[in-house]
């Protein structure tokens, strides 16, 4: 099959390489388009504009960054519904905005196209593996049609409603994780003055209730930054972070809700991509709150 991935950051440089790996003929277009050279090394084909890669492929899948990257790729004079769309199908996997969602799909729609959303749980490593959580919305035919294709990429499909669902949901997935590392590194901070080995006081934590599946993953790495080692490959990253609990934040007024502890974590995460901290992973704010100067009891971020 056709597939082309629109949008080559992390995540759609991962997934590239999934379906590249499972015999797919693949499409890619970024708008940075050095970032699409390791895949045209490994067979993908690079294509000059959104409309171009909807034209020569049979299926897109969309993964951009946030809401204002969405709209400049789907309506900008090259975008993806200036494409001859009729009879193709877009899968989009970005985190946005949940009427962002309900904006651009029925555009595609009418323009004969199908069109399932789809923001995904995991990062680099389950997108290589093709273990992601899909979190989808859309009408049953259309995500009939995706589901082979999604069945490749993703360990777990959950339908969870109409065009705007699957992003609703994905927010709330993400708020506490990202909620969860800076509790992280406020939890470090007290446990601090017991001058505890970092591997060591990252295990207890990690064996108690309070702690998330994510730390499986990360709590190792968490450990090493403590101990001063460098942290490696960037899973998720921290600007990456603070602009999905800003999104949530964003939403949430928007219906009139409030979140005051996911308010209060973004404006850590602000501060840390203040500091040059937004290319680092997500879980640097758990190491960063720790080591930073403890100025009294009033303290600010």
């Amino acid at each position: 099959m056709k597939i082309g991935v629109c949008g080559t950051g992390r995540m759609g440089s991962s997934i590239a390489q999934r379906l590249i790996a499972v015999g797919h003929e693949v499409g890619v277009w970024n708008r940075d388009m050095a970032k699409t050279k390791p895949l045209t090394e490994a067979g993908a084909k690079a294509f000059a504009s959104p409309a171009e890669l909807v034209e020569a492929c049979d299926a897109i899948i969309v993964m951009l960054l946030n809401d204002a990257a969405s709209d400049a790729v789907y309506r900008g004079p090259s975008g993806l519904l200036k494409g001859k769309l009729a009879g193709k199908l877009v899968i989009d996997m970005s985190t946005v905005r949940p009427d962002t969602m309900q904006t651009v799909g029925p555009a595609v729609l009418q323009r004969g196209a199908a069109f399932v959303e789809c923001p995904v749980g995991g990062s680099i490593g389950p997108a290589r593996e093709g273990k992601l959580f899909a979190l989808v919305g859309g009408e049953q035919a259309d995500i009939a049609r995706a589901k082979p294709v999604l069945e490749q990429l993703c360990r777990r499909i959950e339908h969870v409603g109409a065009l705007g669902s699957g992003a609703t949901v994905k927010l709330a997935v993400n708020l506490p994780l990202l909620v969860y590392w800076q509790a992280l590194g406020e939890a470090l901070t007290i446990c601090k003055p017991l001058n505890l080995p970092a591997d060591r006081l990252i295990d207890i934590l990690s064996d108690t209730a309070g702690t998330p599946t994510a730390m499986k993953g990360r709590g190792a790495v968490i450990a090493k930054v403590l101990d001063g080692q460098p942290p490696g490959e960037t899973a998720f990253s921290l600007s990456a972070a603070k602009k999905d609990l800003a999104t949530a934040v964003q939403f949430a007024r928007s219906i009139h809700a409030e979140l005051p502890v996911a308010a209060s974590a973004m404006a850590c995460f602000e501060q840390a991509e203040v500091e040059g901290l937004g290319d680092a992973d997500a879980t640097t704010i758990s190491t960063r709150w720790p080591q930073r100067p403890q100025a009294g009891p009033k303290s600010q971020i």
